[in-house]
């Protein structure tokens, strides 16, 4: 059963204490348990530099690599590494925020990845957005290596994660989500212990063909309104107040009348998420017919320049087959 554990409470960490010679008070409070654990981060993009800064400004030691180069302003505060490898050697809890299932292996497995520096005491938590059929693979692989594996997966974009207010879904053992749990209340607010390794990654699935299923019906409803002559905005605020009300119809249907495109979370990152869904459904034997149209509407988008859109972009997909604007000669 997934875990209900809360962080270790104060009795538990006097407890700690008082078996430990090496505790400097015998009223060690709870802050000075959590930072006791050293932390590693392994990518700083658009959703890992806020994230890893979140924890940096709780105080805690933080560890930092990226490809790209540590971002000065994280470097000032945290420990920039050379290579993963390093964060590894440094850190207790490693924290994984990369594109791709490939790119979570190399960080795990490749040429100065992690794997050589995992051992007892030690926790994996991939954050990135994979397959759930690799990240069991990659969970029995750091168990074998004497390490622990959580799949931690985020909902929420780029505003959630500067806002501290993700979704966070996990998968994996609950003595090590009730470990890794109080870090994970300083980048997000819904935190949910799905079940097993590979959990947290099928509900981040189920979570984007949701999420691309109401853009589409987001989308398909403005654009009907606008070539019908009504106002799309006045419409959106009309449906805003009944029972077709939805986040997406709040943000999304903003951005389809506004044009602001600027992501957020791209197209290209979702057509990632819906491949996972296709070819899991494939796996199973399940139909996924409106996630297959929904991916083919964001591979319309791609093919005419638009890889990079934020999601809600979708809508001009359907607007090239409709000839027409959601906000018309804007």
């Amino acid at each position: 059963m997934p875990s209900t554990s809360l962080r270790p409470t104060r009795s538990q960490v006097s407890a700690g204490c008082r078996n430990n010679k090496s505790c400097c008070h015998p009223h060690r409070d709870l802050g000075s348990f959590l930072m006791s654990k050293k932390l590693g981060f392994i990518g700083l993009g658009t959703m890992g530099a806020p994230m890893a800064g979140h924890l940096i400004a709780a105080g805690h030691e933080v560890h930092l690599y990226t490809i790209e180069g540590v971002p000065a302003d994280l470097a000032k505060k945290g420990k920039a590494a050379k290579s993963a490898a390093e964060v590894a050697k440094n850190a207790d809890i490693i924290i994984i925020m990369v594109p791709d299932t490939p790119h979570v292996e190399s960080v795990l497995f490749g040429e100065n990845g992690i794997a050589g520096n995992l051992g007892k005491g030690k926790i994996v938590v991939d954050m990135s957005s994979i397959s759930p059929i690799e990240t069991k693979k990659f969970a029995e692989k750091v168990e074998k290596l004497g390490a622990r594996y959580l799949d931690a997966p985020v909902s929420g974009g780029e505003v959630g994660a500067k806002a501290a207010s993700l979704t966070i879904m996990v998968g994996g053992h609950d003595e090590d989500f009730a470990t890794v749990k109080p870090y994970f209340e300083l980048m997000g607010k819904n935190i949910t212990h799905v079940g097993g390794n590979g959990d947290g990654q099928t509900t981040k699935v189920a979570n984007q063909i949701i999420v691309a299923l109401n853009i589409e019906a987001v989308a398909e409803a403005l654009i009907f309104a606008s070539k019908a002559g009504a106002d799309p905005a006045k419409v959106r605020k009309a449906l805003m107040g009944g029972f077709a009300s939805s986040r997406i119809l709040e943000v999304h249907g903003e951005r389809m009348i506004n044009r602001t495109f600027d992501p957020g979370f791209r197209i290209e990152l979702h057509q990632k998420d819906l491949n996972l869904a296709l070819q899991g459904a494939k796996a199973l034997g399940v139909a996924l017919p409106n996630t297959a149209t929904a991916q083919e509407l964001f591979n319309t988008c791609a093919a005419n320049g638009g890889k990079a859109w934020d999601h809600s972009g979708m809508v001009k997909a359907l607007e090239l087959m409709a000839n027409h604007p959601v906000a018309g000669k804007k």
